[in-house]
């Protein structure tokens, strides 16, 4: 008896999701202002690492974000140079985006004193994830506290930073 294999492209959805070569409309728009995401790289063992960041769109073919000195990302990304970036935003907007990566720079300075340097990611694929009937809440920090307005204030200058 033959078993009958499922298409792994549709398992949470009606239809295929086909990956894109560079960022869809939709998500370019989402990413161009920046957004908070995960930054997933290849570990010394060969499994995923994983880590929060900020990313944001330069262009259709380009994604930037930051890795803390120190880090693992950071060491994998030295290493290896390949990452994907998890992406989720309003509207059931949920993508993963891979890549190519090289350090662009040593240090963020709209970060400052926190030592981020950043990255920028040629996108190879990105992959519409949504799922049908279901809306994940977008990533998203509560900055708390008396500072909280300064790190707002910082957050939204990393990301001009990002797109110049």
């Amino acid at each position: 008896m033959r078993r009958r294999v499922r298409d792994v492209n549709n398992i949470t959805t009606a239809t295929a999701h086909p990956i894109t070569s560079e960022l869809p409309d939709g998500l370019f728009d989402y990413l161009s202002a920046g957004a908070l995401s995960i930054v997933m790289t290849v570990g010394e063992d060969g499994y995923p690492t994983d880590a929060f960041t900020w990313a944001a769109a330069v262009d259709k073919k380009r994604v930037r974000f930051g890795a803390d000195h120190g880090s693992k990302t950071l060491k994998n990304l030295e290493r290896d140079g390949r990452a994907a970036v998890q992406i989720i935003g309003p509207d059931n907007m949920v993508f993963l985006v891979k890549g190519k990566c090289r350090q662009i720079k040593e240090r963020i300075d709209a970060a400052l004193p926190l030592e981020i340097s950043m990255w920028e990611m040629e996108v190879m694929g990105a992959r519409d994830q949504s799922w049908p009937g279901a809306s994940p809440l977008p990533f998203a920090v509560q900055w708390s506290g008396k500072d909280r307005g300064k790190l707002v204030r910082m957050e939204q200058d990393v990301f001009q930073e990002m797109r110049s």
